[in-house]
């Protein structure tokens, strides 16, 4: 299972080399390229009982370090696919993410749907 990029056990301040997706090493795991692997994991994961102010402020500047990560869109997908129940992957909240995955449910749904039809469609015509 892969380690969460925004680890407490990675070593803050160590810079982030950025690389462009079509140049970055296709074995290295995305996670390597995280611009969070600096950052503080308490930025990315709610203490507990914390006021919903702090909160909020929190994810913003959260998703503000994420808005400028190279592997964004990998992260919101390990965290989609995961799923992650808890803190700021690839600049979304988990209630954000639920969001995110209820629509493609809905979605595949709907695609099902229109496929079954347009077979039918096709058989009676």
């Amino acid at each position: 299972m892969l380690q969460p990029p925004h680890s407490s056990l990675q070593v803050a301040g160590v810079p982030v080399q950025r690389v462009p997706a079509r140049d970055r090493d296709q074995d290295a795991p995305w996670h390597t390229e995280a611009v969070c692997r600096r950052d503080e994991a308490g930025l990315f994961f709610a203490p507990s009982k914390e006021p919903t102010a702090a909160r909020l402020s929190r994810e913003e500047a959260a998703k503000r370090v994420c808005a400028r990560c190279p592997v964004m869109v990998e992260c919101r997908e390990h965290a989609l696919l995961q799923p992650e129940p808890y803190g700021v992957w690839g600049g979304l909240t988990a209630a954000e993410r639920r969001v995110v995955l209820a629509r493609r449910r809905r979605r595949e749904v709907e695609l099902k749907k229109a496929a079954r039809a347009a077979a039918a469609n096709r058989m009676a015509g």
